[in-house]
């Protein structure tokens, strides 16, 4: 079985090919990666040498780049590939649309001409818009995007289903909750609150930290995606929720327990724009169809990931580039 993994030095690709070498070891890994700020191949290093896994630098929204790695046959291609930060998109909206849509189009274009099996698009619950204090997005639910980041998203999503009834392209896409787990960029929540308490630095916390996610442990989320390459039907789309809801607030308590840290460290600054209120996924179709649902307890989870966080201070401060540290100056500083 031949898979070609997009975005597979970033957070949730780089966990799935370690999580496919060691569940599918006959399987061969092209990695397809451009390597922006978010993509570390340190993220990989231990498997750098695998027989069936091979790195190639490359951006999906570049037509030779992409003409070049499909000149190899896949069975499997998964797209993780993504500028995928929100705070992000509120700054420069150009470059997830560039990225996200334009990008996955050429994939599945190519796909296509060399008759790939499936096509994974792994995509967001964000799609969904916000929810009620009721209720769970089911994948019937309408698309209603709130941030350019969604938004790209979703159009993305909308674009491999005109593949599949244009076409009859073997498309699947899977709509997963907020992840966390090793190897995250410490720009997103669990990991930029996790080491900003390590070094007894305020909490940036938007609003009133009421916001609710639903968390799912990354080992979880790559389970869920291949039971969706090897179960699923063409067309269909699948939520992979973690049962987990959780508010900002509770999760910035919960961090700052395990450290044995103060809550005063705690810091409401100005919500962002269009900040949506609640997520929650039903995921009944994707156990009821792919046999999946997570296994993760939060709080065992969320220990295990403070707990990498904390053993590889070295991975952590070689990621925290410039280029972070200006985002983060910028951005959270305008809102404090």
């Amino acid at each position: 079985m031949r898979l070609l993994v997009t975005g597979g030095a970033g957070f949730i690709g780089s966990n799935f090919i370690h999580f496919i070498l060691k569940n599918r070891p006959e399987w061969n890994i092209v990695n397809f990666d451009y390597l922006t700020y978010a993509g570390n191949l340190a993220n990989l290093e231990d498997i750098s040498d695998s027989n069936n896994y091979r790195f190639v630098k490359g951006d999906i929204t570049d037509p030779d780049d992409v003409k070049n790695i499909f000149s190899n046959s896949f069975d499997y291609v998964i797209n993780f590939a993504a500028e995928s930060h929100v705070d992000r998109s509120l700054y420069d909206p150009a470059l997830f649309l560039q990225t996200n849509i334009l990008g996955a189009r050429l994939l599945l274009d190519y796909a296509l001409e060399t008759g790939a099996k499936r096509f994974l698009q792994i995509s967001t619950d964000e799609v969904y818009g916000s929810l009620g204090s009721e209720g769970y997005f089911s994948e019937k639910s309408p698309l209603l995007p709130n941030s350019p980041y969604a938004a790209s998203k979703a159009s993305a999503d909308l674009i491999c289903r005109s593949y599949f009834k244009t076409f009859e392209m073997p498309v699947v896409i899977t709509r997963a909750g907020n992840n966390y787990g090793p190897y995250q960029f410490p720009e997103k929540l669990i990991p930029f609150f996790i080491t900003r308490a390590l070094n007894d630095e305020h909490l940036p916390l938007y609003g009133d930290g009421l916001n609710v996610r639903d968390w799912l442990y990354v080992e979880d989320h790559c389970r869920g995606i291949l039971a969706a390459l090897e179960k699923a039907e063409d067309g269909e789309i699948y939520n992979l929720g973690g049962s987990n809801e959780m508010t900002n607030m509770e999760i910035t308590k919960s961090i700052l327990n395990f450290l044995n840290k103060p809550e005063s460290l705690i810091k409401h600054v100005k919500d962002r724009p269009g900040h949506d209120r609640r997520y929650a996924l039903d995921s009944a179709k994707a156990k009821e169809k792919l046999g999946w649902q997570p296994e993760m307890d939060f709080t065992e989870g969320l220990a295990k990931t403070i707990k990498w966080y904390c053993d590889n201070d070295k991975w952590l401060h070689d990621v925290q580039s410039g280029e972070y540290q200006k985002f983060y100056k910028i951005h959270y500083r305008e809102r404090s």
